[in-house]
């Protein structure tokens, strides 16, 4: 026998699994009833938001769609219930229905709040409401009251803010980062080891592979040409913003570290022909000069920087792989051919610096390493926001809290034209 709807409230936790079976979802009984505990009061306040996210994490969207009609309907018919419990309808709607106002109520920390687009604290959920009619199938513009980081913002759903001023200060950041960098090689140069007492240590590559002179040359052109591909798709990227903040953060985080690395261990060259003999710059005017003649010449040889003692990590690897990453990233999967050539110049730059022999085999594989899994974790808690529900996440990676805290989900590969003309480039990308 069904139970009966006069006391939804009032379901036990066989109830439900017994509702569920009768509307023809009787497959997430054991998610929903057994694990979670879930009785007439949660089935009430249930969400598609909750069914979509974490703990339960359904992924067959039709059923995801198809059971949150299914609740909708019930709490439709069971409002007087929903305001006995201190929640408004607008507490249990999925992400894009409707009301006939954008000002809500709900229930933040026990206590009603409304949000009328001011600031309140509140826990870290979204609730999104969409300006139509009463019914709930009226069209209309989407907004969206999403809370982070203990505030409550309104902005429009499925439209991600560029938020300039955080992009501004990730920029300050990368700069201030590679000006440190340029310090810290400055001061590594002088305690580079006597390559007659301190010999190149022995490296299977290095000792198997001859060294070609030209290849590092060919390594920063294969950087080159990935930083004019990634500019390119920069600059017609719809969210640029966010790609322009994630990159700056990413890199300076990455190079921050390879300071402290190359601070801490002095490596032997890794081959004869460096001649890098610990060099003293005199006084610290000299050393400034010759930091900032590092900095403008970003580190590399083809604008006549030559550094040495800067091993462990190769920052020449850091460069081509995160960019190789942002290229892959930040466009469609069907562009089979921009990620192919991305990769080959990738695994090619790579290639080059080993052949080189500017660095240590070691040197180049922690600096893959490291910028493949900081860039993938990254993106994973951002893409998931599963740094919402974990304080710990906020405590250890609070820039990445901050910048990250407006930013709903993947961040869609859309592209326009930045510029007011030409016309035909306009249509043409939009």
């Amino acid at each position: 026998m069904p139970p009966s709807e006069a006391n939804v409230s009032a379901w036990s936790c066989k109830q439900v699994a017994r509702w569920l079976r009768d509307e023809g979802f009787g497959e997430y009984v054991e998610l929903l009833c057994t694990q979670h505990r879930l009785d007439g009061t949660s089935l009430l306040s249930l969400t598609e938001a909750d069914l979509r996210g974490p703990p339960l994490g359904l992924s067959v969207l039709g059923d995801i769609k198809r059971l949150a009609l299914t609740l909708r309907r019930l709490q439709r018919r069971n409002q007087a219930q929903l305001e006995e419990l201190g929640l408004s309808p607008a507490d249990s709607l999925p992400a894009g229905v409707t009301l006939s106002s954008a000002r809500a109520e709900w229930g933040c920390n026990g206590v009603d709040r409304k949000c009328n687009g001011g600031d309140h604290l509140c826990n870290g959920t979204e609730l999104r409401l969409r300006e139509g009619d009463r019914s709930g199938y009226g069209s209309g513009s989407m907004l969206s009251h999403t809370h982070s980081n203990g505030r409550c913002r309104q902005h429009l759903a499925g439209r991600l803010d560029p938020e300039l001023w955080k992009t501004v200060i990730s920029s300050v950041y990368v700069v201030f980062v590679f000006g440190f960098t340029s310090i810290v090689m400055v001061i590594v140069h002088e305690r580079v080891p006597d390559m007659r007492t301190y010999p190149p240590l022995p490296d299977i590559f290095l000792d198997s592979v001859p060294r070609i002179p030209w290849a590092f040359a060919m390594a920063e052109a294969c950087g080159l040409i990935l930083c004019y591909i990634f500019s390119l798709i920069l600059l017609l990227h719809k969210h640029r913003s966010i790609l322009f903040r994630r990159l700056c953060s990413l890199m300076g985080t990455v190079f921050l570290l390879r300071c402290f690395t190359m601070f801490v261990t002095s490596l032997s060259v890794p081959g004869q022909h460096l001649q890098c003999a610990s060099k003293m710059y005199g006084d610290t005017w000299g050393k400034m000069q010759r930091a900032l003649a590092i900095w403008s010449g970003f580190g590399m040889t083809l604008t006549g920087v030559h550094t040495c003692g800067d091993y462990m990590f190769s920052g020449h690897t850091v460069v081509i792989t995160m960019l190789n990453f942002f290229v892959t990233e930040y466009t469609p999967r069907s562009w089979n051919l921009i990620h192919t050539i991305s990769w080959v110049l990738n695994l090619f730059g790579i290639f080059f610096i080993l052949a080189a022999h500017e660095h240590y085999s070691i040197d180049v594989f922690i600096a893959f390493y490291i910028t493949t899994r900081l860039f993938l974790y990254y993106h994973t808690l951002a893409n998931t926001r599963a740094y919402q529900q974990s304080r710990r996440a906020r405590i250890w990676f609070p820039m990445f809290s901050f910048f990250e805290c407006n930013v709903n989900g993947p961040v869609p590969n859309q592209y326009n034209w930045p510029f007011n003309g030409p016309a035909f480039m306009k249509s043409l990308i939009g």
